[in-house]
């Protein structure tokens, strides 16, 4: 599914939640004491019992990779939750970004139609030049998707976010060489 360390990495403003400790803490609490209520909590939001009990799996394998840096979660509900959500955005992405490929890959010609098996790699490689792009800074990504899927010239894309023909250059290229590593 998603990479847990991506949704660690991803996670803002987690500290209120956590504390240094000492020694570590005891996962097998914290998973038999909240598994199920967040479990609960996902499924309500997303209607489905299996995607559910398995982004609450995602959850705890965060909060172990997490847990290897010596944590003490001090409000085991709020920081589950704030992980869950994290990874409830990725699912969401995924699929919108499946989506997308499969609406326009409906317009292709039948003999045209790549096997399932180039599907899942297409899908897989798409997935990662998202995420790469997500990490880049705002104007950077915005510069590289216009440039790119809206085929809008140089000149006109620094207009429109008031910056100069070179400083795009640099933020198409700086995209261009993100989603390459992306695709290593």
């Amino acid at each position: 599914m998603v990479s847990a360390l991506s949704v660690i990495d991803s996670q803002q403003n987690l500290s209120p939640m956590v504390a240094e400790a000492t020694g570590r803490q005891d996962i097998g609490s914290l998973y038999s004491g909240h598994s199920g209520w967040l479990r609960n909590w996902l499924c309500r939001r997303l209607g489905c019992p299996d995607t559910a009990a398995d982004l609450a799996q995602d959850t705890f394998v965060c909060v172990l990779l997490r847990n290897a840096e010596g944590i003490s979660i001090r409000e085991p509900r709020a920081y589950l939750t704030r992980i869950a959500r994290g990874l409830v955005v990725n699912l969401w992405r995924r699929k919108d970004i499946e989506r997308a490929y499969l609406e326009a890959l409906a317009q292709l010609p039948e003999a045209e139609t790549p096997s399932p098996e180039q599907n899942e790699i297409i899908l897989e490689t798409l997935y990662s030049i998202d995420a790469a792009l997500d990490r880049l800074p705002c104007p950077v990504k915005q510069a590289f998707l216009l440039a790119q899927l809206e085929g809008v010239k140089y000149r006109d894309i620094a207009q429109r976010l008031a910056l100069s023909e070179i400083t795009i250059k640099r933020y198409v290229k700086q995209a261009l060489v993100q989603c390459l590593l992306a695709l290593e």
